[in-house]
C-alpha cells in the first residue's frame, strides 16, 4: 500500500475540549477510502512499545489487522514512535503516560478518530489507561485494566475503584446502541478455564472473587466475550509470565475483545496468535484478534 510520506498533525484541543497535554500529538495518515470487507481487529499488550518496535512491526507486517489496539506502551506522548508504525503503513492515536501504562489505537492506511482519553469520574485520575476511537461508525477502544497486585493494598483498591468507573461508563455505551468494542487487557481471569492452573494463583488480584465479580457485571450489561463466544470450551491463553511458562503453555487468557450486541451476529472468527510469545525479546502477552463483518454506516 503506498502511504502519502506527510504526517498530518490535529488540532492541539483534546475531546470534549480540553486541551491536549505538550506533545500530546494525534498523527494520521490522509486519504484512505473506507476499509472494505472483512475487518481483522486486534488487541496486544506490547509491554514497551519502543523496545518492542521490531516485534510490533513484524507482526503487523505478517498477519495485517486492519485496527489495533496496543496497551502497556510504556512511553510519554512525544515518544511514542508514531513514525515508524507509519512506516509499517498504520496511523496511530494514543495516550502515552512515561514508564508506565498507556494505550493506543492503530489504523492500517489512516488514523482513527479520537473520541475521548480516560473514563470520568476521578477527574485527579491521569493514569493512561483508556482511550476511545471511531473508524468508519465503528467504536473502538483500548484498554487497559489495573493489576492490582497485592492484595489488599492500595494498588487492589484502586482497581476494583477503576473497574467500577469503567463498567458505568461502559454501560452508558452499550446503552448508546452504538457498535462498539472494548479491546486490551483486563487483568482478570473469569474462569478457571481461562488459566493453566488456578489454585497457583489463587491469592493473585487477577483471581480474587471481587475482580471476577466485576467482569461479570460489565458482561451483563451485553458485552459478548468474542473469544469465548466461538470457542466456548477451549483453554486458549493470551500471557505467560516467562519463556519457560510459554513453553509448558502454563498461560492465562486475560486479553479481551468485547463486542457490544450488533456485532456479534457479525462475528467471524476469534483467535490469538500464541507463537509470536516464542520470538526473540517478545512482549509476555500475545496477540488476540477477530475478524468481522463492516459496519456499514
Amino acid at each position: 500500500m503506498k502511504l502519502p510520506g506527510r504526517l498530518k498533525v490535529r488540532s492541539m484541543e483534546g475531546p470534549c475540549g480540553r486541551p491536549r497535554a505538550k506533545g500530546d500529538e494525534t498523527r494520521a495518515i490522509p486519504g484512505k477510502a473506507r476499509m472494505e470487507g472483512a475487518l481483522k481487529i486486534a488487541t496486544y499488550n506490547v509491554n514497551g512499545v519502543n523496545g518492542r518496535m521490531p516485534r510490533l512491526a513484524e507482526w503487523l507486517r505478517e498477519t495485517a489487522p486492519d485496527v489495533v489496539c496496543l496497551q502497556e506502551i510504556k512511553t510519554g506522548d512525544a515518544t511514542f514512535p508514531a513514525a515508524k508504525i507509519e512506516a509499517a503503513g498504520y496511523g496511530a492515536v494514543w495516550h502515552g503516560q512515561r514508564s508506565h501504562h498507556g494505550v493506543a489505537v492503530l489504523a492500517r492506511g489512516r488514523a482513527p478518530r479520537e473520541v475521548r482519553r480516560g473514563v470520568p469520574g476521578n477527574e485527579d485520575d491521569f493514569r493512561a489507561r483508556y482511550l476511545e476511537t471511531e473508524i468508519d461508525g465503528l467504536i473502538v477502544a483500548s484498554v487497559y485494566v489495573p493489576n492490582g497486585n497485592p492484595v489488599p493494598s492500595d494498588n487492589f483498591d484502586y482497581k476494583l475503584e477503576w473497574t467500577r468507573r469503567f463498567n458505568a461508563y461502559a454501560r452508558k455505551l452499550i446503552d448508546s446502541g452504538k457498535p462498539a468494542i472494548l479491546a486490551g487487557d483486563f487483568n482478570v481471569v473469569p474462569t478457571n478455564l481461562d488459566i493453566y492452573n488456578a489454585g497457583s494463583w489463587r491469592f493473585d488480584a487477577v483471581l480474587q472473587p471481587e475482580t471476577r465479580a466485576l467482569h461479570e457485571e460489565l458482561l451483563a450489561q451485553g458485552w459478548t466475550d468474542a473469544t469465548r463466544h466461538l470457542h466456548p470450551k477451549t483453554r486458549l491463553y493470551t500471557f505467560w509470565v516467562n519463556a519457560a511458562a510459554f513453553q509448558r503453555n502454563a498461560g492465562f487468557r486475560m486479553d479481551f475483545l468485547l463486542l457490544s450486541p450488533a456485532l456479534v451476529p457479525r462475528l467471524r472468527e476469534a483467535e490469538v496468535d500464541a507463537g509470536y510469545r516464542a520470538r526473540e525479546k517478545p512482549s509476555d502477552h500475545a496477540p488476540a484478534w477477530i475478524r468481522i463483518d463492516p459496519v456499514r454506516g
